[in-house]
């Protein structure tokens, strides 16, 4: 039996519609896609101009008024970085396991004017940094700016590392970071304000003979803070919340014992004030990463781009590092 032709070309008809309704979502999606990347390449090169005016007029945060926390303020880079931000108006929390060297700090501050208050901790200890935290806040309110600086350095061959040093490394190098950002951070996210700053080392960069622990440790601190950073940011875009990663060469503060470099005048040993300088310096300006001095952290980008063996054949040649402690 033979169809009406108008059913024929009710069918006909039909297939029409719906091609071209297929044919306008296609070009609504391609025009979405362009816009889209249109004004990704501006957001992109905004970024990038943003950054390089940054980079050579670099705004500096004023943190008189704010509390700073910062852990291994006995000596060293800790206690310098405690009496320069002291010098700049700001409050110091000082904490360190040591109790005489801590207090010390602080009576040098305060003999200056500054204010300065001593914490005995262990930060082995979660429990313990938990309760010193909420005892911290309680007294002294919201703290703006949070240095995770303690750390320890054993120099020999991973063979020679006993395991209770190996975890001990870990806990004051990198797990105590984690407890310490626990502790402060939802306070920082409630208000939207707030920096950690972390101390990473040269070692955080690249491996290094006789520092294989220790490297562990230090890849660590900038992996976790890489990975926060773009957490905190992935739930809130407009997230106000800022880290530092710090990559100190070796600083002679007496953890690097017996330091090896074929060119002394190219690798000699950072001055604690001028490590703290450096540091303190970072943070005002809200650089993610800054190492100490500052083009090493341009050199082992370039590094990495070079193939291992050709930088093998550079490492030999400045013949830079550390020798065993033992």
């Amino acid at each position: 039996m033979v169809q009406p032709s108008n059913s024929v070309s009710a069918n006909s008809a039909g297939s029409t519609n719906s091609n071209n309704n297929k044919n306008n979502i296609d070009i609504y999606n391609i025009v979405i896609l362009v816009l889209d990347i249109a004004l990704l390449m501006f957001k992109f090169w905004v970024a990038i101009i943003e950054s390089v005016v940054k980079t050579f007029v670099p705004q500096e945060i004023d943190v008189k008024g704010q509390t700073v926390l910062i852990t291994g303020t006995g000596h060293g880079i800790g206690k310098e970085l405690a009496l320069q931000y002291s010098a700049l108006g700001a409050k110091l929390i000082c904490w360190d396991v040591n109790e005489e060297a801590n207090q010390q700090t602080v009576k040098d501050i305060k003999a200056y004017g500054g204010e300065a208050y001593a914490y005995t901790c262990d930060v082995t200890k979660r429990d313990a940094i938990n309760a010193l935290a909420e005892k911290v806040k309680k007294e002294h309110g919201f703290i703006n700016i949070v240095v995770n600086n303690a750390g320890i350095m054993p120099c020999h061959p991973m063979l020679e590392h006993t395991e209770t040093e190996i975890r001990t490394m870990y806990e004051i190098n990198v797990l105590a970071h984690f407890w310490i950002i626990q502790a402060f951070l939802p306070e920082m996210l409630a208000r939207n304000e707030g920096h950690f700053v972390a101390l990473s080392s040269c070692a955080g960069l690249f491996g290094l003979p006789n520092l294989v622990p220790y490297c562990g440790t230090k890849f660590a601190v900038r992996g976790l803070m890489e990975a926060l950073s773009e957490e905190l940011r992935h739930k809130n875009p407009q997230n106000n919340i800022k880290f530092t990663t710090i990559y100190p060469y070796m600083v002679d503060t007496g953890l690097c014992k017996r330091p090896r470099y074929r060119f002394p005048s190219l690798f000699k040993l950072v001055k604690p004030t001028d490590a703290a300088a450096s540091i303190i310096r970072a943070q005002r300006t809200s650089l993610e990463h800054a190492s100490i001095p500052r083009d090493y952290l341009y050199l082992e980008k370039i590094g990495r781009l070079l193939p291992r063996n050709a930088m093998r054949l550079i490492d030999s040649f400045l013949d830079f590092g550390v020798d065993s402690d033992k």
